[in-house]
């Protein structure tokens, strides 16, 4: 019997792209691939990329480059692109190195372990089509092996906002939902797992539309999931928010008290710009609904400073935001071009301006950020441990509100429930006792 063969995949960006990584490795796995943590020795690497960032692209070619002696040392590896540049940059990719063999965008990885084959006859092979199967129905069941107490569930892809910033809708094309009785079915082979906590995925996954009920009728039907403890959502987008899906952050057990919801913008002249379709006013009204519906909800957003046009009034009305809103946690970035965006042809702000206006945002919003945290010093919180801590003893896992909480905590506590006195706040963590 031959030894497998060894796969490594190196996932750039978003939970999705992890998600999908996970599920290439499992269509590969039909071919005799094992996954590795380590690129040295590997038979096939797979580069699973991001394009949001700056640069997206030039970050592969200089990891490319960096496989190069892998390659010159075992001429039968086998070099992948796969995701949101490959999506976007296909031929390219295939013109400028020739260490790639295949190209796969996001909808096409089902179809991994046929490039294999071509691949292995010397040929190359790209394919970065929208084709009308299902990928996820090709894919079929999870793998049985045993897994950490958490989980991403891709449930929506795509997205039919085109903000102008953004290439979601060029890379990862319309909005498409996976049926509610699939996702039903995958969700009860990851509890099968050891899974506890699952995080339902999208580029705009409050517009779901798999289920009668949109997201909200999703989340009650795996409420319903036995094994099932705890259930997030992320990325949402403030104008999908409805009526069911605000209701069940206040009344359905399993849902979390956390969400991201991006606003990018205070000011409603860039929001228009960006077009976002919504205003600063209507955002901060939806928040004190649910708010309403859920108090002790933790919110985080996503903010971009430096848009095109941006005036120093634009940017404090941002902060206005940020200051009525109180995040727990956020995500903030410089604008950076993106090609084929509409964005993308307009004048862009001095580089110093931008620098100047990320480092007060996010100084504004670190501050929330310590704010709130201090503020659960005192208070018994449900940690879902993961994983052990640095020091000898200590045990790590999230709690109800996404916090990284460490506590001392026999080694069963991994993968179970806990409840746990907070008693100090650090940067990016809570500590405390456990209480029960």
């Amino acid at each position: 019997m031959s030894d497998p063969k060894k796969l490594f995949i190196k996932t750039y960006g978003c939970q999705m792209n992890v998600y999908d990584s996970e599920r290439m490795a499992e269509a590969l796995g039909a071919k005799g691939y094992v996954q590795t943590d380590t690129a040295d020795g590997a038979d096939m690497i797979l580069l699973n990329t991001c394009h949001i960032r700056e640069k997206a692209a030039e970050k592969v070619y200089s990891d490319l480059g960096r496989l190069k002696p892998l390659k010159d040392g075992n001429p039968n590896l086998k070099i992948g692109v796969t995701g949101c540049v490959a999506q976007a940059e296909g031929k390219e990719i295939m013109r400028r190195s020739s260490l790639v063999d295949l190209v796969v965008g996001p909808q096409s990885y089902h179809r991994l372990p046929a490039m294999d084959d071509l691949i292995q006859t010397g040929a190359k092979a790209l394919d970065t089509e929208f084709p009308e199967d299902d990928k996820f129905e090709t894919l079929k069941s999870r793998s049985k092996t045993k897994r950490g107490p958490t989980a991403f569930l891709t449930v929506q892809e795509g997205c039919d906002k085109f903000c102008a910033f953004c290439v979601v809708p060029y890379t990862r094309g319309a909005e498409v939902s996976r049926p509610a009785d699939r996702v039903v079915r995958e969700a009860r082979e990851l509890v099968e797992t050891g899974v506890r906590e699952i995080t339902l995925l999208g580029q705009n996954v409050n517009a779901y539309h798999g289920h009668e009920g949109g997201l909200a009728g999703l989340i009650w039907a795996l409420n319903d999931v036995d094994g099932l403890e705890r259930i997030r959502f992320t990325t949402s987008h403030p104008n999908d928010m409805d009526d069911a899906l605000i209701e069940a952050h206040g009344t359905c057990p399993k849902l979390m008290p956390y969400l991201h919801l991006p606003v990018q913008s205070g000011s409603d002249r860039i929001l228009k710009a960006m077009n976002r379709k919504h205003t600063a006013q209507g955002y901060i009204k939806l928040i004190a609904r649910i708010r309403e519906a859920r108090p002790d909800i933790l919110l985080s957003g996503d903010f971009i400073v430096g848009f095109p046009g941006e005036t120093e009034a634009d940017f404090e009305a941002t902060l206005d935001l940020i200051r009525a809103v109180q995040y727990g946690q956020a995500y903030s970035f410089k604008y950076s071009t993106r090609p084929g965006t509409p964005a993308a042809e307009k004048p862009q702000l001095p580089d110093d301006v931008m620098d100047d206006r990320l480092q007060r945002l996010q100084a504004l919003l670190t501050e929330q950020q310590r704010a709130i945290q201090q503020s659960m010093i005192g208070r018994e919180v449900s940690v879902l441990f993961e994983k052990k801590g640095r020091t000898e003893g200590q045990m790590i896992g999230k709690s109800e509100y996404l916090h990284a909480t460490f506590a001392d905590a026999p080694q069963d506590v991994l993968g179970q429930i806990r409840r746990v006195r907070i008693t100090q706040s650090g940067t990016n963590s809570l500590g405390g006792e456990l209480i029960s």
